[in-house]
């Protein structure tokens, strides 16, 4: 007797969780709707410049240290803290060399052509 009881409430919860018609997204021609999901956000023009993450590439994953030496790795790693404008920047002599160059590449490249850049972006 139970049995006829648990069918009949599976039923009710598989016809309550799936979409009545007109919620299935398909429009009343039968057309998908568009995919508005995969289209790229837009920013504003007056958004501040957003921070990209860099990946460091499989040829430079090792340390700067380790491949330059502490003492080359602790001088680019400061120069990299001197022109970065990132909350935190990548600037620690632990990340591999090219991780904190492109950084430094990066915070230059963001002056104009008539501002003065700082001396570490010419080093």
């Amino acid at each position: 007797m139970r049995l006829p009881i648990l069918l009949t409430a599976a039923a009710l919860l598989v016809a309550a969780c799936s979409p009545q018609s007109g919620e299935s997204g398909a429009k009343a021609d039968g057309a998908a709707p568009a995919a508005e999901a995969a289209q790229e956000p837009v920013m504003p023009a007056d958004a501040p410049p957003q921070e990209e993450a860099v990946a460091p590439t499989e040829a430079s994953s090792t340390s700067c240290t380790l491949d330059q030496g502490s003492d080359a790795a602790i001088e680019l790693a400061s120069r990299c803290t001197r022109v970065s404008p990132a909350s935190h920047p990548p600037c620690n002599p632990e990340n591999p060399c090219q991780m904190i160059q492109d950084e430094i590449d990066r915070s230059c490249a963001m002056y104009g052509p008539g501002e003065t850049k700082p001396a570490e972006c010419s080093a």
